[in-house]
C-alpha cells in the first residue's frame, strides 16, 4: 500500500516514566498551561452553543423574523446560517493562533524537558 506521507523519522528521545508524566501533571507549569487553554476554549464553546442554539430556536419559534428579507431572496435565516460558518471558521483560526503564540511554547518546553532536551 503507497502512501505520499514518508514514515516517522526514528528520533533517540527518552520515553518518560509513568512517575514522570504524574509529576509533569501535577506541577504549577503545567496547571497553568491547562488553566491558559481551558480559560480560552471553554467561554468560547459555551458561547459558540448558545449562538447556534439561538438560531435553531429562532429558527422553531421565530419564522415570521427568519423569513424576513434582507436583499432579493436573502433571508435573515440566510445570513444567519452563514454567519454559523464563518464563526466557526473565525473562532478555528483565533484558537490556532493564540494556541501557536501562547500554548505550544509552553506544551514544547515540557515535553522537551520529559524527553531529556533541557
Amino acid at each position: 500500500m503507497a502512501t505520499e506521507t514518508p514514515p516517522p523519522a526514528k528520533t533517540s528521545a527518552r520515553l518518560p516514566s509513568t512517575g514522570e508524566f504524574t509529576e509533569v501533571q501535577q506541577s504549577a507549569e503545567f496547571g497553568e498551561l491547562r488553566r491558559a487553554h481551558r480559560s480560552f476554549a471553554f467561554p468560547l464553546t459555551i458561547a459558540f452553543a448558545a449562538w447556534y442554539l439561538l438560531y435553531v430556536l429562532l429558527s422553531n419559534y421565530a419564522g415570521d423574523f427568519m423569513g424576513t428579507r434582507v436583499a432579493g431572496n436573502v433571508n435573515v435565516a440566510l445570513v444567519l446560517g452563514l454567519a454559523q460558518f464563518l464563526t466557526t471558521f473565525l473562532i478555528a483560526w483565533w484558537y490556532a493562533r493564540r494556541a501557536a503564540a501562547r500554548l505550544d511554547p509552553r506544551a514544547e518546553a515540557i515535553k522537551s524537558r520529559m524527553e531529556g532536551g533541557a
